[in-house]
C-alpha cells in the first residue's frame, strides 16, 4: 500500500536493510505565497495572492476558492474578493531557496535543481547512515521546517517521474512512498493530465480517443498513439505509462537553455508596450547568462495570444554572446518581425529563450574590441550593482513609465 503522511521513524533503519525506493522529489507548497506569510504573521491563514496586474502565486487558502495561476488579478479578486494581494519579493525568495536547498545538502550531495522551490534527491547513498528513504524524508522536512519556516511535499518513488507525480500527490506539506513493485497500481487510476507532456491540446486529442486515464493510455500501443498524437510524444507517454524513466539525479546538470517570461495584465496590443516588457526580460535572462559563465548563440522570442494560440520566432547569431546590448537589439528585431501578427489580437505572455549555451571562458572576442569591452564592463557592473544591492537596486528607467511593467514578475529558475 501508498505511504502518505505517516508518523516520522523513532528511529533510522538498520544497517544492511534494503529501506526501498530512493528518489525523493521535494517541492516547496506555495512557495512565493509562504514565505509572504512566513515573513508576516498577519497573512497566515488568509488568502494570499502574489503580484500585481498578473498573479503569479496564490496561497493554498486561496486555491481553495479556485484561483490557478498565472492569472488576472480582477479575474481573481472576483473569486476571492477578501484575498490580500502583495507585490513579488524576489530576493526574498531567492534567500529562502538557498537556505532550502543548503538542508538538501546536508542530507546528500546528490541535489538536482529543477527551480527555485524544487529539486529531485538521490538518498540511496545516505540511508546507511540516516535510516529508510522515508525516515529522510521526514527529516527534510522537519529541517526545512524547523530552519527556513516553510512547508514541504516530498514524493518517493524508484523513478524521477514518479517521484514527481507522488509529491503533487502528497500536497500540501506531506509525503507520498510509492513502494517498488506497486508503481502501476498508483500510476495507472490517475487522469492522463498528471503525465509530463499532456496539456490542454494533448488531454484534448486523448479524450477524443476515450483515453482519460493512465491505463487506457497505457493500453494502446504506441504505433497508433502516434497517429493522435504524434510520433514523439506518443514515445514519451507510452513509456511513462509505464512508469518506463532510465534518467538518474543529475546534481551537476547544466542547462541547455535560460530563459524568462512575463504573463501580462491585460491583453496588449501595443509593439511598444510589448517592447518594454521584452526589455526587462532581456536584462533578467542576460544576467543570469553571464552568471552561468555561459555564451549563447540562438534566441527565441514567444508569444500566447488572448485565445491562447502561440507563436514563436528565432535567430542563430554568427558569434556566441553574453552582451545585453545584443540580446536586447536582436530581441526586439524578432518581435519587429511579427508585429503584423499581433495587431488585432490580445497578447497574454511574452517570452524570451537563449540556447546553444557555450563556457564563456576562453572567449574569442569580436571586432571591434573596444566596443566590446565597454558594453562588458556596463554588464558587469550592473551585475554587480544588482549582487549587492538587489535585483531591483537598478533597471531600465523606461520600465518606470508602466507600473504594470515595473512590479511584473516572472519565474526565474535558480540553479544552486
Amino acid at each position: 500500500m501508498f505511504v502518505s503522511d505517516p508518523s516520522p521513524p523513532d528511529e533510522p533503519t538498520p544497517t544492511g536493510q534494503v529501506p526501498g525506493p530512493g528518489i525523493l522529489h521535494a517541492d516547496l507548497d506555495a512557495f512565493f505565497a509562504s514565505v509572504e506569510q512566513r515573513d508576516d504573521p498577519s497573512l497566515r491563514g488568509r488568502p494570499v495572492l502574489v503580484g500585481g496586474g498578473v498573479i503569479v502565486a496564490a496561497s493554498y487558502e486561496a486555491k481553495r476558492r479556485g484561483i490557478a495561476t498565472p492569472t488576472n488579478e480582477r479575474a481573481a479578486r472576483r473569486l476571492c474578493p477578501d484575498a490580500v494581494v502583495v507585490p513579488p519579493r524576489f530576493d526574498a525568495y531567492l534567500e529562502a531557496s538557498r537556505a532550502v536547498f543548503d538542508c538538501f545538502r546536508d542530507v546528500t550531495p546528490s541535489v538536482e535543481g529543477l527551480s527555485i522551490d524544487e529539486a529531485f534527491l538521490d538518498v540511496r547513498g545516505a540511508r546507511r547512515l540516516l535510516g529508510s528513504s522515508l525516515a529522510i524524508a521526514h527529516r527534510l522536512r522537519a529541517a526545512v521546517r524547523d530552519e527556513v519556516g516553510l512547508p514541504l511535499s516530498i514524493g518517493i518513488a524508484a523513478t524521477k517521474f514518479l517521484a514527481k507525480v507522488a509529491s503533487a500527490s502528497a500536497k500540501p506539506d506531506g509525503v507520498l512512498l510509492i513502494p517498488l513493485g506497486e508503481e502501476l497500481d498508483f500510476l495507472h487510476p490517475l487522469p492522463i493530465e498528471r503525465l509530463w507532456g499532456v496539456g490542454p491540446k494533448t488531454s484534448e486529442r486523448l479524450h477524443a480517443i476515450g483515453v482519460s486515464t493512465v491505463y487506457e493510455l497505457a493500453q494502446i500501443p504506441q504505433v497508433a498513439l502516434a497517429t493522435t498524437i504524434g510520433r514523439a510524444a506518443a514515445a514519451h507517454l507510452h513509456a511513462i505509462a509505464w512508469n518506463r524513466d532510465p534518467r538518474r539525479v543529475a546534481p551537476h546538470a547544466r542547462r541547455r537553455s535560460i530563459g524568462s517570461q512575463n504573463a501580462l495584465g491585460r491583453p496588449r496590443h501595443d509593439p511598444a508596450e510589448l517592447e518594454l516588457a521584452l526589455l526587462g526580460i532581456v536584462d533578467r535572462v542576460a544576467r543570469r547568462l553571464r552568471a552561468d559563465e555561459r555564451l549563447a548563440r540562438t534566441l527565441t522570442v514567444r508569444l500566447r495570444f488572448a485565445d491562447s494560440e502561440r507563436i514563436t520566432r528565432s535567430v542563430s547569431l554568427d558569434v556566441a554572446t553574453d552582451s545585453t546590448t545584443l540580446i536586447g537589439v536582436t530581441a526586439r528585431e524578432l518581435l519587429a518581425s511579427v508585429v503584423p501578427t499581433v495587431r488585432g489580437r490580445g497578447v497574454t505572455l511574452i517570452g524570451l529563450a537563449l540556447s546553444n549555451l557555450v563556457p564563456s571562458n576562453p572567449l574569442q572576442l569580436s571586432l571591434p574590441f573596444e566596443q566590446r569591452g565597454r558594453g562588458r564592463e556596463l554588464d558587469a557592473a550592473i551585475d554587480d550593482l544588482r549582487t549587492c544591492f538587489g535585483r531591483a537596486s537598478i533597471g531600465r528607467a523606461s520600465l518606470l513609465r508602466d507600473p504594470r511593467l515595473r512590479h511584473s514578475f516572472a519565474e526565474e529558475l535558480y540553479e544552486p
